[in-house]
């Protein structure tokens, strides 16, 4: 079952005297996080308690993001280190678009022969470009990096669920 509330961002430090807090986003774009209307926080009990956004902007890569009921940094500093929440249903995917979360864990198959080369580890994005890191069934971890030549499709639920690839040589070997 998908998770109903992903992890989208994490409050790194204040900004000023006001309350705002600094987002670094894990969304694919710190725009996608500004635009979000209401966060969720994890409470004791494991549930997730909403937290109305006042305003959001985009400084550089971070997210300046203010609330509702934070208005002075003395309220706000015990926020920092807090990972924040989204529900699902707030954001809007791309065609053909996934959540790193529903991937995790899937089958890595090779799109030629059906064989299952490894299991999706982590998504990785240095210098803004996504790389799969793939627990090899070899032992070891191999990289891909996310572009169509590589990635031939994602099934990421039911029957055949797994991300497709067309490797080549040398890919996998193990770093």
């Amino acid at each position: 079952m998908k998770q109903k509330y992903l992890e989208c961002g994490r409050a790194v430090s204040t900004h000023g005297i006001r309350g705002t807090l600094r987002l670094e986003s894990y969304c694919d774009t710190p725009e996608t996080l500004a635009k979000l209307r209401t966060l969720y926080m994890k409470d004791k009990a494991g549930g997730y308690a909403p937290v109305r956004v006042r305003a959001a902007s985009v400084q550089k890569n971070m997210v300046l993001m203010s609330f509702h009921g934070i208005d002075t940094v003395e309220q706000a500093i015990p926020f920092k280190g807090t990972v924040f929440y989204c529900d699902r249903d707030d954001i809007r995917l791309k065609d053909g678009g996934v959540f790193v979360a529903d991937i995790i864990g899937l089958d890595v198959i090779d799109e030629a022969t059906g064989e299952k080369t490894g299991v999706l580890e982590d998504v990785i994005s240095p210098a803004g470009r996504e790389i799969y890191v793939v627990r090899d069934v070899k032992g070891g971890s191999f990289m891909i990096p996310v572009v169509d030549e590589f990635v031939k499709r994602i099934v990421d639920e039911g029957e055949g669920a797994g991300i497709y690839v067309k490797l080549i040589e040398g890919m996998r070997d193990t770093v």
